[in-house]
């Protein structure tokens, strides 16, 4: 019985969503603009890397050919030949350009309704949201309560949080709510517990999700975030491709962040890893596990937390030919019936203005040893994906999307 390992990119746009202009994203392309850079000697960091972008696994799988089919052009480095599998376009039909909405949308279940979002002003959480918050979490108040980037606001305000005890509370242009502590002067469980109560105050406001950002060290300089983030989201409001895994008897291996997006639900191996590598290595794991029928799917969440909220086009071309070196480690574990996609749940652009995602078309590239090479196209919705990688593993099809299989 055949297998399907679906690996996210998070992050990874290829330019072109139509309805781009309607986020201030028109002209947004993260592999082109990473291609582009690259190109101009403009991505070079000593002991990283340098030079033009080259990704010659992923070219084979498609990349350069779904990038010239979303965006009108093939990126430089790259070609429009598909050598090894199928490629194609997701395009997302779901509002948003967050990660719940692209990860339910590429599981089979397009967002049917608005996400709630604050305000850019200051403060931006209502006071009456926060009154409860510290009146239930015995706090004695918080820091922040604005849009902010965490690594910034966590220099900003960690030593301020260290000696008052008070989390710091911040969002973005996406849904969230996060919260930021110290993982030893604050406490872990502690972290978490807040995030409970703050999860059950802004679910009513649908807000997507309410992320633990934990940290450590000691001044402004030494403070780092650890892989110790956790999510608590709201549940898909429809079984996902997961659900419909789990229901058939089948094993689904959530790596990375992925339990945390569908909060729990179809889950019945959660591995978790910090770093692209770690959640290469963890994936590989799985691999040797899995058993028939096994839905294996990782999120590669570096790309986007390290690497485009941070606006470093270096670290995100060297980030991706790091994983493009690993490639051949996953094929070569594959067994004959088994199927690869990879895709991405939304763009975050590392040369546009700001520090948020980037709306845009995701690439799609499916290989299998038994599955011949071709262009499956733009799909109209990402639920495109989890449709085929159901048929592929000879579940019935859902209510959305349609198999490119």
């Amino acid at each position: 019985m055949p297998r399907v390992i679906l690996a996210v990119l998070d992050s990874f746009g290829i330019g072109g969503a139509p309805d781009a202009a309607a986020y201030g994203d028109e002209g947004a392309n993260t592999l082109g603009h990473i291609a582009e850079t690259a190109a101009k000697d403009g991505a070079d960091r000593a002991g990283l890397r340098q030079g033009p972008l080259i990704l010659p696994n992923l070219d084979a799988l498609g990349l350069g050919a779904a990038a010239a089919l979303s965006a009108g052009k093939i990126p430089p480095g790259l070609s429009a030949i598909a050598a090894g599998g199928r490629f194609g376009v997701g395009r997302e039909v779901s509002k948003g350009k967050d990660t719940p909405s692209g990860h339910w949308e590429i599981a089979g279940v397009p967002v049917p309704f608005d996400w709630g979002y604050f305000p850019q002003e200051e403060p931006t959480f209502p006071p009456e949201l926060i009154a409860e918050f510290v009146e239930r979490a015995g706090l004695p108040g918080i820091l922040g309560n604005k849009h902010a980037s965490g690594t910034t606001i966590i220099a900003e305000l960690g030593e301020e949080h260290i000696r008052t005890g008070k989390p710091i509370c911040y969002t973005s242009v996406d849904s969230v709510f996060q919260i930021a502590a110290h993982e030893s002067h604050f406490g872990l469980d502690r972290l978490y517990d807040i995030c409970r109560i703050a999860f059950e105050l802004t679910e009513p406001l649908r807000i997507g999700r309410v992320i633990a950002r934990p940290f450590i060290g000691e001044s402004a300089d030494t403070f780092k975030r650890t892989g110790n983030r956790r999510d608590f989201a709201i549940a898909p409001p429809e079984p996902t491709l997961l659900d419909r895994v789990e229901e058939a008897g089948r094993q689904v291996f959530a790596i990375g962040k992925i339990s945390d997006i569908y909060a729990g639900h179809g889950v019945t191996h959660k591995l978790k890893a910090t770093g692209n590598m770690a959640l290469f290595d963890r994936t590989l794991e799985a691999m040797e596990m899995a058993a028939d029928g096994a839905l294996i799917f990782v999120n590669f969440v570096d790309f986007d937390q390290e690497y485009g909220h941070r606006r470093d086009v270096a670290g995100y071309a060297g980030a991706l030919e790091a994983f493009d070196h690993r490639i051949p480690e996953i094929i070569a574990k594959m067994q004959p019936q088994d199927l690869l996609i990879l895709t991405a749940d939304h763009g975050n652009d590392p040369t546009w203005k700001g520090s948020d995602h980037t709306r845009e078309q995701v690439p799609i590239m499916v290989f299998s040893p038994s599955l011949s090479r071709g262009e499956i196209g733009i799909r109209k919705t990402f639920a495109d994906i989890g449709e085929s990688a159901a048929r592929w593993l000879g579940l019935p099809p859902g209510r959305h999307g349609r198999s490119f299989l």
